[in-house]
Parts: structure tokens; sequence; C-alpha cells
């Protein structure tokens, strides 16, 4: 039984306005819910009390590991190095299809048991030695306050910030959110209308606002990530389709990641993807214009691996998250033939590799 919005840690939401009719809007993502009193979103950690929106999940976590970035997955930001990873609960889509399900789509406060100030976070992330903190596990659109108050607290570190997200957002908090956000990973979950309102519960045209938006009006790194679900977004006319979007809206120097499915949450009668399917999306998008596309779930080193777009020599070779061998200069030039390479870098120096370390914060300072 969910536990009532009152009884619940509480801090101020930005991003709502009263309607004529008492109820409150949330102008937070395209979703627009109007609330009465007690009543939750449909990320279900936004609601109404009283006479104002409240996030309950501020300061509030399922969790903080410390990862290679290349998981989130971002192969051309700072390769090798480590970054601090966290989420809370809930999420504004309803992805049949979620690999995180039993977080984004939690009804239970019991999954946040761990707890941070920003402040806390950003001091963990630099003894741990990373170089920046992700938000990511849930979409934190959803707890944009918290993320946009850690990533004050990690800059003041001189940690750098990173964004897993769908990109659900409306333009004013988006505007404020990506203004504190070093990088971003966005989930381009399918490039048809009837996939996001069928599988995702949302629509296409908001995500892909998103997309321009940071390419074009914002200084953020940004790496896209598709999951090919076999027979729902995998044919080769859509992620031609998407390719070609991508590189006239985009460009052609946005890294791509194709992943596989597996079943999982509402889609366990679908079989995984098989290798060949994501190693052939690659081959569409390298076909169509792109330089940087790479494989996810699979074991294939060639679509670990990253290519100068110039000489075709091999940059960075990596077999899953580990750093086989590195040709690029401390300012992202290819050894081969000195031509820059978009992305951002600096003196590689090692790898944190494959390891995964769970943290485990102190209590709330």
């Amino acid at each position: 039984m969910d536990e009532p919005i009152g009884a619940l840690q509480q801090h101020p939401a930005k991003y709502w306005h009263l309607l004529d009719d008492g109820r409150i809007q949330c102008d937070l993502c395209p979703r627009d819910c109007r609330l009465h009193d007690g009543q939750r979103g449909a990320c279900f950690v936004r609601g109404r009390a009283g006479a104002a929106m409240v996030l309950t999940t501020y300061g509030r976590s399922s969790g903080f590991c410390v990862d290679p970035i290349e998981k989130k997955p971002l192969n051309q930001f700072y390769p090798g190095s480590s970054i601090l990873s966290f989420g809370t609960a809930g999420c504004n889509l309803a992805c049949k299809f979620c690999q995180n399900w039993d977080i984004s789509k939690s009804r239970s406060f019991d999954k946040l048991q761990d707890q941070a100030s920003p402040e806390t976070i950003a001091s963990y992330a630099k003894q741990y030695g990373c170089k920046s903190v992700a938000f990511t596990y849930n979409d934190p659109v959803i707890f944009a306050e918290y993320a946009m108050d850690v990533a004050d607290a990690c800059h003041t570190e001189g940690l750098k910030t990173v964004a897993v997200t769908a990109g659900y957002i409306h333009a004013q908090p988006r505007h404020d959110f990506f203004a504190k956000m070093d990088a971003a990973n966005v989930d381009l979950k399918a490039f048809t209308e009837e996939f996001y309102v069928k599988q995702t519960g949302a629509h296409l045209q908001p995500v892909l606002d998103t997309l321009r938006y940071l390419r074009h009006e914002t200084d953020v790194w940004l790496e896209l990530t598709t999951l090919l679900i076999p027979g729902l977004n995998d044919s080769d006319q859509e992620i031609g389709a998407m390719s070609e979007w991508i590189i006239k809206e985009l460009g052609t120097d946005v890294p791509l990641h194709f992943s596989a499915f597996h079943p999982d949450y509402k889609l366990r009668d679908i079989p995984q993807t098989p290798a060949e399917t994501v190693i052939r999306a690659r081959d569409i998008a390298l076909n169509a214009g792109l330089n940087y596309v790479y494989t996810g779930n699979v074991h294939f080193i060639e679509g670990d691996t990253t290519f100068c777009p110039f000489c075709k020599g091999e940059l960075i070779v990596r077999d899953w998250y580990e750093i086989k061998q590195y040709h690029l200069t401390s300012d992202g030039c290819c050894t081969h033939c000195n031509a820059a390479i978009a992305g951002h870098y600096d003196q590689f120096s090692g790898q944190f590799g494959r390891q995964r370390i769970p943290v485990r914060m102190g209590t709330m300072v």
C-alpha cells in the first residue's frame, strides 16, 4: 500500500502552477500531471502536499556505486575514468521493457536506504578518486532539485556531472537541469511515435526536442543509447531513419550506442536480442555516415572500439569496459594522424577497468 505523501520526507519542488479549478499542475515533464492535495504524479515521487508541490526522494538514494564511465555508457567522455553512480526511485516513463524496473517502478520507499546530502556525495566521489558523478538507474529528471544541488556541490569540488536520462522534460526545467550537467547519455528508445506511446506511455517529439537543445544550445557532451527489442524497434528501416535524423539534426560526431535487450519486467515473452542484430544496426548507422557507433550487452570488441573517422585507425580498443589500447593525446588527437577527435579527454595514465565498488554513505549531514 502506498504511503500517504504527508507521511514522507518532503522537499519543496519547483516547476508547478495552480489551476483555476484548484488543482496543481506539475510543469516538469510533458505528462503535465494535475493533482489534488495528497495525490502523486505519474513518477510517484513528486506530489502535492497542501498548496505546494514536493519531492519525496530528496537526499535519499537506492544505492551508490563506483563504475567505469563506459558503463553509463559514455565512451568519449574521459575514457577509463571512474564515476560515482546513484539513483533514487520512480520514473516519469512507463517502459514495459525497463531494465531497472525494481528501482524505477518501486512503490516502496524501503528501497531508499542510503541518505546523503549533496556535499556528502561530492566528498565521497572525491575520496574514491572519481572524475565525475552520474545521476542514473532511474531518470534524474524526476529528482531534478536533488540532482542539481548535487551537481553544484560536485562542481565546487572540481568534479564533472553526468545525466543518464530519457530526456522527457519541459523547456524551462530542461534549461535549468542541463545547465548543471557536463555530459548526458540520452535514451532514444525508438524512432516511432507508436513505440513511444505503446511501450513507454510517452511521446517521441519531446525527446527529439531535448536532443536538439542539448546539441545546439548547450556545451553538454552528448551520447545516445537505443535498446534494440526484437520486432519492436530493430528494423533496418527504423534504424536507418533514426541514423539519418541524427546526422541531419545533431551531426555525425554524436556517439550512438546500440544495446541488446534481455527479457524483463512486462516484456518477458520477447526473446533476447541476438548479437547479430546489434552488429547489423551498427553497420547501418556507420554506413549512413555516423562516425562513432558502439554495441552494448554483446561481446564484440570492434563494437566497443573507438575508431578515428579520418584515418580509420584504432583509438581506444576496449574489451567490455577494459581498455586494451589507447592512442589519443591528452588534448584528444589521434596519435596516428593527429586529427582532433570529438569528446572530452585528458592525460591517460591508467583506467578504472571492469571494477564495480558499492559505496554506503554515512547519515545525512
